[in-house]
């Protein structure tokens, strides 16, 4: 089939490379335009740009695609069958949707109506969820409302990351986009209404990411930092420096002593590292970032730097 495909990050590329593997032909690859990354700030594009640079596509990288006409002309010239959507980044006017013949549709990282938005697999980890998947679905008016097509349901590891699931459902979502355009090229492709019963997956926010020790049990915390890793990192201050933890885990064995302030490092040891109290449980840190420093394993961290038992994280 004929494809505008629409993406920008590596969750979308293992998709278009996918769709490319497949045969299928691709009028041309949308994504965000370069942006500044690191000290020097250099232009870095897209690894969906990236993609297509190397097989020679063709590139849009319109700034916006609203009230767009210039765009929204040259993907009408192009005239595909299907606009497949990954990650994009950009919410699509009606206009654009409507302009292929046998729909646009999207991959989306969740068992759609669960996780609407634009943090799926964040937020089912953030809620320590056991199940989550990939949803196909026709793309509407709404924020992920349209019809379903397929889905496939994946396990979450107990430790599992939001990196580490991201990674794992880019090549799950590759594979069935394409099982999906093969039924849509066989006219086979269900449409199945989501329903009324759903949930919201908005974007994450820097406050979510301070460490709350006073209302938070050691659970909770521990899915705080396993879901933001590797996006931002959960934090906390120590005698007024930032501290990031990038890996904990609940302990088991040590005694809690109900009478210390949630917060309170209850032990510390530069072989077996820190255990910190909190509101039902005790955290153990495994990875940690000091302020200005680079990330490292709790027993490196130790060798330099000192917590002391009956300190108190803030």
């Amino acid at each position: 089939m004929k494809i505008v495909f629409m993406g920008t990050p590596d969750f979308a590329r293992e998709s278009l490379e996918a769709v490319y593997n497949n045969g299928h032909e691709i009028l041309a690859v949308v994504t965000n335009p370069d942006k500044p990354k690191g000290r020097g700030m250099k232009m870095v594009a897209s690894p969906v740009k990236e993609f297509a640079v190397e097989k020679g596509l063709k590139i849009y990288q319109p700034e916006k695609v609203r009230k767009n006409e210039e765009f929204i002309n040259e993907i009408k010239t192009l005239n595909p069958d299907v606009i497949c959507v990954v990650a994009y980044g950009k919410i699509l006017p009606q206009e654009i949707l409507d302009i292929p013949e046998k729909g646009s549709i999207n991959v989306h990282g969740s068992l759609l109506p669960q996780y609407r938005g634009a943090a799926p697999i964040q937020w089912a980890v953030l809620n320590g969820d056991k199940i989550t998947g990939i949803t196909t679905m026709y793309m509407g008016a709404g924020m992920d409302t349209g019809d379903m097509i397929l889905k496939q349901e994946v396990e979450i590891g107990e430790d599992e990351t939001t990196g580490e699931l991201w990674g794992r459902l880019s090549k799950i979502g590759a594979e069935l986009l394409v099982e999906t355009l093969k039924q849509i090229e066989a006219g086979t492709a269900p449409r199945i209404p989501q329903g009324d019963d759903f949930t919201m997956a908005p974007m994450l926010d820097k406050e979510m990411a301070k460490i709350d020790w006073e209302n938070k049990t050691a659970k909770e915390i521990k899915n705080l930092v396993r879901g933001l890793n590797p996006i931002m990192g959960a934090y906390t201050f120590l005698n007024g420096k930032k501290i990031k933890f990038w890996k904990v885990d609940l302990a088991e064995g040590i005694e809690e002593n109900l009478e210390l302030k949630n917060g309170t490092v209850i032990k510390s040891d530069k072989k077996d590292g820190i255990y910190i109290k909190t509101k039902e449980g005790v955290l153990k840190v495994i990875e940690i970032q000091g302020e200005n420093a680079k990330r490292m394993s709790i027993q490196d961290y130790l060798r330099g730097n000192s917590i002391n038992e009956f300190e108190i994280f803030e």
